[in-house]
């Protein structure tokens, strides 16, 4: 169930493997909307390098100071990921699920499936209240961004306070790489903060970010949102066979991680393990979730939440603390599945390096463990003067207007990784504030709704 770059690749590798496969999605050929980065080694060796749109040999984390990351990042060619992966052999049925159970799918259009394995990669709703990612991204031409990201160059987190947002206000950080068509995003995200920050607030510090190293935009950039939770566990081995559910795959299985909303490159890297175990009549989920893949899980949804209670001066602390851990330490928090002890180390090096020393109760979960809980919903989407901040030397308001059209080959994450998501087209809601363009202030528009993000479409990185 589902096609999306987890699901489509899982339905490739199993019917390679000589596995009778169906794989059901309402579009079953649309290119994915969001971009999708990663660690270049996170990447399984069958994937071919044009799957790949742009690599960064050495991304860049800004704390109080520039960090060298000597661990090369990508950015996915969604074209070239979805010609990479396929369905030859495998039956394509266009529909959606009605219900879904462990041996039979019912679609909408009355019809069914079954057998022996169901395997259920459509993605999660939308967060509601759940600690989530949110994002939001403006695509500029590269010449253009060339005053903060120029060549292979990239910014996985910058938090440096060129955003317009105060020290009583949740944290954000800018997501800078170069997408591989002559673009750069520039997108403004937030981790860990229970139901995320509005779109609006996150333009709005996107747009400060650009201004305040001069980067004039013309009006008609493409815009990118995301949305989506970071919180979805593992699911609960069966002992025996599985005969009631679905397996879960993807960010419904449990492989988003918490800290960081990467998720793909992390889901393609399971992908043959899973197919071995269907091939063997085993349960994947007892093969892909041993002791100590949950125990990773579980303290990384320590430092999710940790994350989410933290001031930007506290979390630009704790980050700093973080990337002089070691590169294994570094690895068993960003990406490594099951390395439970270097993580453990890396946690508690983290907390024992912040400083000074009454924020790690902060972060440990022993005082303000609510201390944003509830800001957008007590500071409406007005609280902010809407008013661009432009550098001296500067000639004239930035234009901000843009078009409503979405860049048609992009979504995005982060130094410790996240997703970025295009709304789909037609769903009613816009994905970005309306914007004058006279003078850079914004008008009032709907608040952007929380989209469903069907077949892991809505999980980047």
């Amino acid at each position: 169930m589902g096609l999306g770059p987890t699901g489509r690749a899982l339905a490739h590798r199993a019917g390679l493997a000589g596995l009778s496969v169906v794989a059901i999605d309402p579009r079953p050929e649309r290119i994915w909307a969001p971009t999708y980065g990663c660690w270049a080694d996170e990447l399984p060796d069958w994937l071919p390098d044009r799957a790949v749109a742009s690599r960064i040999a050495a991304p860049t984390v800004w704390t109080t100071r520039p960090l060298r990351i000597d661990r090369p990042y990508c950015v996915l060619s969604k074209p070239g990921l979805h010609e990479a992966l396929p369905l030859d052999g495998v039956t394509v049925l266009p529909g959606r699920a009605a219900t879904v159970s462990g041996h039979r799918v019912e679609l909408a259009d009355g019809s069914s499936v079954t057998a022996a394995a169901v395997v259920d990669a459509r993605g999660l709703p939308a967060p509601g209240p759940r600690p989530a990612a949110s994002a939001h991204g403006i695509f500029v031409d590269a010449e253009l961004a060339a005053p903060m990201v120029a060549g292979d160059t990239g910014l996985l987190l910058d938090w440096r306070a060129e955003n317009g947002a105060g020290p009583d206000e949740p944290p954000s950080f800018l997501y800078a790489v170069p997408v591989g068509d002559g673009k750069v995003i520039f997108e403004e995200t937030s981790l860990g903060l229970g139901g995320g920050v509005p779109q609006r607030e996150l333009r709005r510090r996107t747009l400060n970010r650009l201004a305040a190293h001069g980067i004039r935009l013309r009006g008609d950039e493409p815009a990118e949102a995301a949305h989506y939770p970071l919180d979805q566990p593992p699911p609960t081995a069966v002992s025996g066979a599985r005969s009631a559910a679905a397996i879960p795959f993807g960010s419904r299985g449990g492989m988003m991680h918490p800290c960081t909303g990467y998720g793909v490159a992390a889901s393609l890297s399971l992908v043959d393990p899973a197919v071995a175990a269907l091939r063997a009549g085993q349960d994947p989920v007892v093969t892909l979730w041993p002791w100590q893949a949950r125990l990773v899980y579980w303290m990384r949804t320590r430092g999710l939440h940790g994350m989410g209670r933290l001031t930007t001066e506290q979390t630009v602390t704790m980050f700093e603390a973080f990337f002089t851990a070691t590169p294994r330490q570094q690895r068993a928090l960003l990406s490594a599945h099951d390395d439970y002890a270097a993580l453990g180390a890396a946690l508690f090096l983290t907390v024992a390096r912040t400083w000074p020393f009454r924020w790690r109760y902060d972060l440990v979960g022993w005082t303000n463990r609510r201390r944003w809980a509830g800001y957008y919903a007590a500071h409406p989407a007005d609280t902010h003067p809407a008013t661009i901040t432009h550098p001296a030397g500067t000639a004239g308001p930035m234009t901000t207007a843009h078009s409503a059209t979405t860049h048609p080959s992009t979504s995005h994450p982060a130094s410790t990784g996240h997703l970025t998501t295009t709304h789909p087209a037609g769903t009613g809601h816009p994905t970005h504030p309306a914007v004058d363009a006279a003078g850079g202030a914004e008008r009032d528009s709907p608040a952007v709704l929380d989209p469903v993000l069907p077949d892991d479409r809505g999980v980047g990185r």
